[in-house]
């Protein structure tokens, strides 16, 4: 051991491991805040890519006044959770850029599944704030009760979201890229003849 380091503070050297999630918290001091995560998962095998987002209401108001200060707290267990497919980042992308100013000119996207259905709407606002509007409702087949939540983006929150987004669609699209063995004989068959010719 060198420079005075002890076993108790040498540091074993790991590979670095990144987290492929975005998270955004908007606590309101009323308790109707919300919280949205979006996780990325690449395109492998015959998987599709996606982004998975996960959009929580404020189950528990906040106070950071005075010496014990407490935190808001969202409801996460109860998340709304929703898999964006390449063509739905595209259109979200259309959104952020300018492009439109709402999803499908404020239909939204519809999700169906064996267990509910979920309408995503997302649109350019000016009031009452300037930003991005966000609501995803899932409504139960079974009849039973609904559920929204609802997350407003700033203007430079959607700034960022939009690079984001844009810097994924290749991962989604294409997956995490690879070498992958393959025979360049020909191409260097071609290559070959293609000097010798030149050389003549």
């Amino acid at each position: 051991m060198m420079n005075g380091e002890t076993p108790s503070t040498r540091r074993t050297e790991v590979p670095g491991r990144y987290r492929p999630s975005l998270r955004m918290y908007h606590a309101s001091a009323k308790g109707t805040g919300s919280a949205i995560e979006m996780q990325l998962h690449p395109a492998h095998d015959n998987v599709d890519g996606s982004i998975m987002l996960r959009i929580a209401n404020q189950c528990a108001g906040g106070d950071r006044r005075g010496p014990t200060p407490t935190f808001a707290r969202f409801d996460w267990e109860h998340a709304i959770c929703v898999k964006l497919d390449f063509g739905d980042l595209c259109r979200l992308l259309q959104v952020l850029r300018g492009e439109c100013e709402s999803l499908e000119d404020d239909r939204g996207l519809y999700h169906q599944t064996a267990q509910a259905s979920t309408k995503i709407l997302f649109r350019h606002a000016v009031d009452p704030v300037p930003g991005y509007q966000l609501c995803v409702c899932r409504s139960p087949r079974d009849g039973g009760e609904g559920s929204q939540a609802y997350f407003v983006f700033s203007q430079g929150e959607a700034l960022g979201l939009c690079d984001a987004i844009s810097c994924s669609m290749a991962v989604v699209g294409f997956g995490i890229p690879m070498l992958v063995a393959h025979d360049t004989s020909a191409y260097r068959a071609a290559q070959r003849e293609f000097r010798d010719a030149s050389a003549a």
